[in-house]
């Protein structure tokens, strides 16, 4: 994603990029993705099209989605988004893949892009985020921020984002709070 962001790549999707990242490191370990089962990586590959929702996602959005739109604002191509609310049942309203948009969070366009596209100005859009480093890039292109801690996301030893390191406009213990301080 950094060649594509500083322009020295052309775009590729987030699933063609993962699939370069698991060839390198196949190689790194020895092995020759050429040869081995062309099914088994593309499913490995795209075993985030199948990732679990987070426990109250689902009806943490359903609330949200009552008062507000709902849909990612992700680094996923869409047809992988598509995938994980289909297998997750997320009730999404819209979603924009990085395909769209032509570029990656943390650039501004990413954003912006994507307030453009639901003909709405940066700050009526919120960006609802686990990585303060992506609320900070959110909030400087204007949109409005919110924190919720995934304290395991990156397994039992994350060290990084516990807590909000900024004064994001709302901070929730999860998604059934986030709708419930948003009065949804």
């Amino acid at each position: 994603m950094e060649a594509i962001g500083i322009g020295s790549r052309e775009f590729a999707t987030l699933d063609t990029l993962h699939r370069e990242n698991l060839d390198q490191v196949l190689r790194h370990h020895g092995f020759d993705p050429d040869r081995l089962d062309a099914g088994n990586l593309e499913a490995l590959n795209t075993s985030w099209h199948r990732l679990p929702p987070w426990p109250e996602s689902v009806e943490g959005l359903a609330a949200v989605r009552r008062s507000y739109t709902v849909g990612p604002l992700s680094n996923g191509n869409t047809s992988l988004l598509l995938d994980m609310a289909r297998n997750a049942g997320l009730p999404w309203d819209v979603i924009i893949g990085s395909h769209m948009t032509r570029t990656y969070k943390p650039l501004p366009a990413a954003y912006l892009r994507t307030a453009e596209f639901l003909d709405l100005r940066p700050g009526a859009v919120m960006l609802v985020a686990a990585h303060n480093n992506d609320l900070r890039a959110a909030r400087e292109a204007g949109l409005a921020t919110a924190f919720i801690a995934r304290p395991t996301e990156y397994g039992p030893g994350q060290v990084a984002d516990l807590t909000p390191e900024s004064d994001w406009d709302l901070s929730a213990a999860s998604i059934p709070d986030l709708a419930h301080r948003l009065g949804a």
